[in-house]
């Protein structure tokens, strides 16, 4: 193992600060329904991310859901199983079917060689996914959708800040929707957003987003209560403030596990990918049960027992789950790198307030575990 890494001090935004701003809310009386920090808050994010609209919700579901509805997709839409399951539940409470793809064992995300062979007359988007903040091959998705006239909507809940080639992932698409949830990079607590490309998607979503009104008196479309309120937003505009602070951390204690667990048998990780700004959101490992001589439930197990929770993301696969698993698309033997990822991949915690003693815990239990099955 390589012992020469380094984790700073853990870094965490002043709680003092959000007070401050919990303190103005509340002089304000406005709580919600589009009040100041919701919009500053999504004009601070246009800037930041370098898109032209943003869009804020109450959660990341919702902007999916809002998402398909602003593109009134309909019919069937090409995604991946090896995803967390609200990207197939938008598409289900659309009335659309889901249709599932195989996806590439690079960077666990949407494969669109084999996207293209299952277009039909009835496909009417196709909806990728961001995994673990990896990009999709976006212009062989884009060249794809093009041919065969088709929308494409991101699901980008774990890309908040990733760039590829010095721009935003999130500027590809018709549509790209992000999380904010309270397990992300960058969070509200709970919270999403959709980035736009026009300023006509713009007002769909923010009237789609707030029950279809137009005015006091007048609905014009099936909204909901879409809405984010404005203690999130202002829980974000201090997140936002100090996000590459914790970026930068993040990439140290990714940079420790990957020194540390270098050299252990029938485990590996990802790789920074040339041109990618990446966010660290995530560090999944990759269990080889024969060249570890562990399985990945195995080791899952143990570091629980040590107090380390890690997290078999993404599994089971949304394509095993009742609602899903008797489409056609839903077979194992149609998915079969997404079947194998899901039994290997095994996110390690990553968090702001990690210190270097504790990746190294988690490191050291990984490796002793597995030197005791040899």
């Amino acid at each position: 193992m390589n012992e020469t890494v380094t984790v700073t001090k853990p870094f965490l935004p002043p709680l003092e600060e959000y007070t401050r701003l919990l303190e103005e809310i509340w002089a304000s009386r406005w709580l919600t329904n589009q009040g100041q920090f919701h919009q500053r808050l999504e004009t601070a994010l246009a800037e930041y991310l370098g898109v032209p609209y943003v869009s804020l919700c109450c959660n990341g579901t919702v902007a999916l859901i809002l998402a398909l509805r602003a593109l009134n997709i309909t019919g069937e839409v090409i995604t991946t199983p090896f995803s967390f399951v609200a990207t197939a539940h938008a598409l289900a409470w659309n009335g659309i079917e889901p249709v599932f793809c195989d996806i590439e064992p690079e960077t666990m995300t949407l494969d669109p060689a084999k996207a293209k062979a299952l277009i039909t007359p009835r496909t009417s988007a196709i909806m990728p996914v961001h995994v673990y903040g990896y990009p999709c091959r976006v212009e062989a998705i884009g060249e794809l959708a093009d041919l065969h006239g088709l929308k494409v909507i991101y699901d980008a809940a774990h890309a908040f800040g990733v760039r590829v080639n010095g721009r935003s992932i999130l500027e590809f698409g018709d549509l790209a929707v992000l999380s904010f949830h309270a397990t992300k990079v960058f969070t509200t607590g709970e919270g999403g957003a959709i980035v736009c490309r026009t300023e006509g998607q713009k007002r769909r979503l923010d009237l789609l987003r707030n029950f279809g009104f137009v005015d006091e008196v007048t609905v014009v479309d099936v909204g909901i209560n879409g809405k984010m309120d404005e203690l999130s937003a202002a829980l974000g505009l201090l997140e936002l403030r100090y996000f590459e602070q914790v970026r930068a951390q993040r990439r140290e204690i990714v940079q420790a596990y990957r020194g540390l667990l270098a050299d252990v048998e029938g485990i590996r990780f990802l790789e920074d990918l040339p041109g990618v700004e990446h966010n660290y959101a995530y560090f999944p490992i990759f269990v080889d049960e024969e060249a570890y001589g562990r399985s990945r439930d195995d080791l899952y197990e143990e570091l629980k027992r040590h107090g380390f929770y890690a997290r078999r993301y993404f599994y089971p696969l949304i394509s095993h789950f009742p609602p899903y698993k008797n489409l056609p698309s839903a077979s194992p033997a149609n998915l079969p790198v997404a079947e194998r990822i899901a039994k290997e991949a095994l996110c390690l915690p990553v968090y702001p307030g990690l210190v270097l003693e504790q990746v190294e815990a988690i490191a050291h239990t990984i490796v002793q575990f597995g030197r005791q099955a040899r």
